[in-house]
């Protein structure tokens, strides 16, 4: 780039030297590169201005990295109280005599009524549990179809199962686990909002009662908190039960652990999980059992999951009528992934949680046991934990 800056007048010329020696032809150009209007001071504002936006890139990159911690401590600060407060919700001793009430049950799957289980299995089964607390199996009968209607080639061996058991394991009893997929989170699955199908499944369960069945043990999935149709389902179901001295159990989904979680997990979610504990108490009156599917709750620890499940034993004894019995399940499989880490959900753990909540809040509850699930994924290690920790 040539330099603009006028040049002053030249002096006269002096003699050149005779040797020659001297300064070349004509003045040198004067140096201008500290002044601001040439090359040079092109270039320092081209500086400045780099300097000026390489701060302002730096400020805000400050700005977001100090949102993002404070967005961050925003979701960690109450995410990591929580935690805290179910570890210290595992934490104590449980009472003395809080172990099994001889009304545990257990969720088994359908190879049991559709001719894979034989003698030999079920005289095995029957040397497992005849010394631990189990007297209700609720075996796998369905699945539904979505109009609620059952088909009855689904449980070809249902009459030797029952006359089997009644056999080898007099006192426990029978009751056909119904369940379908609802069509509350998608477009395929039952609808229990239309009359047509809640009146198939009634007839679902009278029709296992004519089968030999001692019981209706219903599990429909997802159930979202405050469920008209279901409550009117289960009256209806219960109206035909009870007259035969038939048992009317449902699979219950947990309890919200902060008051309306299952709302605001709504909004972010078609799936809120949980239940209000008003809700929870609705359908216990309206039932002969409930069993709380107290697994499946995301929790990283084994600590923080007792304590979770220290927490709804006690959420759902508040509300749960002591005529109706409660049951607490039990992880009786292995999974890892986000919503079961089988490092922290364990039988022992809950076990433990069931004691604490337990304690805490009605010691002394008859109609109360726990529920494992399911046989066919058991270990030995889950039987173990569930004799040592709960059958005494």
């Amino acid at each position: 780039m040539e330099n603009t800056e006028p040049r002053e007048a030249e002096p006269k010329a002096e003699p050149a030297a005779a040797d020659g020696e001297g300064a070349p032809p004509g003045s040198p150009a004067p140096d201008n590169e500290s002044s601001t209007d040439g090359a040079g001071g092109n270039r320092d504002a081209e500086g400045e201005a780099e300097a000026t936006a390489a701060t302002r890139t730096r400020t805000r990159n400050r700005r977001i990295r100090r949102t993002a911690l404070a967005l961050l401590l925003i979701l960690l600060v109450p995410l990591l109280t929580a935690e805290t407060a179910l570890r210290v919700n595992y934490m104590g001793d449980p009472a003395d005599g809080t172990y099994t009430r001889n009304r545990d049950a257990i969720w088994l799957g359908h190879a049991w009524v559709d001719g894979r289980k034989d003698d030999a299995d079920l005289a095995a089964f029957a040397r497992r549990v005849k010394a631990t607390g189990i007297r209700d199996l609720y075996v796998h009968t369905g699945p539904m179809e979505h109009d609620g209607t059952l088909p009855k080639s689904l449980y070809p061996k249902a009459r030797w199962l029952i006359d089997a058991v009644h056999q080898e394991l007099p006192g426990v009893r029978v009751q056909a686990f119904l369940g379908d997929v609802l069509a509350t989170e998608g477009p395929d699955g039952m609808r229990l909002a239309n009359a047509a199908t809640r009146a198939a499944v009634v007839d679902s369960a009278r029709q296992v009662l004519d089968a030999g069945y001692d019981g209706v043990h219903l599990d429909l999935e997802p159930l979202h908190s405050g469920d008209r149709d279901y409550l009117s389902l289960l009256d209806d179901v219960r109206a035909v039960t009870r007259p035969r001295d038939a048992q009317l159990s449902v699979a219950a989904h947990q309890i919200d652990p902060l008051p309306a979680l299952h709302s605001v997990f709504g909004l972010f979610t078609k799936h809120p999980k949980w239940w209000s504990q008003e809700f929870f108490g609705q359908v216990a009156r309206r039932v002969d059992q409930i069993a709380v599917m107290s697994y499946d709750t995301a929790q990283p620890l084994e600590g923080t999951y007792g304590g979770y499940v220290a927490q709804q034993t006690s959420l759902a004894l508040e509300v749960t009528p002591p005529t109706t019995h409660l049951l607490m399940g039990l992880p009786f499989y292995y999974e890892s992934n986000f919503d079961h880490w089988g490092h922290a959900e364990t039988v022992a753990a809950a076990v433990r949680g069931v004691r604490l909540g337990l304690s805490r809040t009605d010691a002394d509850r008859e109609l109360f046991g726990v529920a494992p699930y399911i046989d066919f994924a058991a270990t030995e290690t889950n039987w173990d934990e569930y004799r040592e920790g709960w059958v005494r």
